[in-house]
């Protein structure tokens, strides 16, 4: 239980790889954008309880490995982060909206895996494994005996 995060009802350890682009694919991302681009998705991140593991703001995209807790689906917490961040970024500095027209900074769509200790095998093992006997471990979705 090293990694696991706690609220006052469920430990949780969901780890989520995230990848987004700017629109058009242009790299903007640089310098003092950069910079606030990083603060607005950590501000974002601590309003929603997500923890940043890891990240990296490229020219013209950002990666992420974030821990987000179970009452958080990765689609809000990327529509808080990318709406947010373009609203304020848009607002702040004028250069962008020479690029970007219609308000929006951020490509469409994003990029989202779960990241984990154990493989999706070992888990698939271990659920197989729960309280069977050993003749009885032909179906992947079982009952407990009584």
């Amino acid at each position: 239980m090293q990694n696991y995060r706690k609220t006052s009802h469920v430990t949780f350890d969901i780890k989520i790889h995230l990848v987004w682009i700017t629109k058009y694919r242009k790299p903007v991302l640089g310098g003092k954008i950069a910079v606030r681009v990083r603060d607005l998705i950590r501000l974002v991140a601590k309003n929603n309880e997500a923890e940043i593991l890891a990240g990296h703001v490229s020219k013209d995209h950002v990666h992420l490995l974030v821990s987000v807790p179970p009452h958080l689906s990765v689609s809000k917490l990327v529509q808080y982060i990318k709406g947010y961040s373009s609203r304020k970024l848009l607002m702040e500095y004028k250069e962008l909206n020479k690029q970007f027209w219609g308000q929006h900074l951020w490509a469409r769509g994003y990029f989202a895996a779960s990241s984990g200790n154990v493989t999706d095998e070992i888990i698939m093992e271990y659920i197989k494994n729960q309280d069977i006997e050993e003749n009885q471990k032909a179906d992947n979705f079982t009952l407990e005996e009584f």
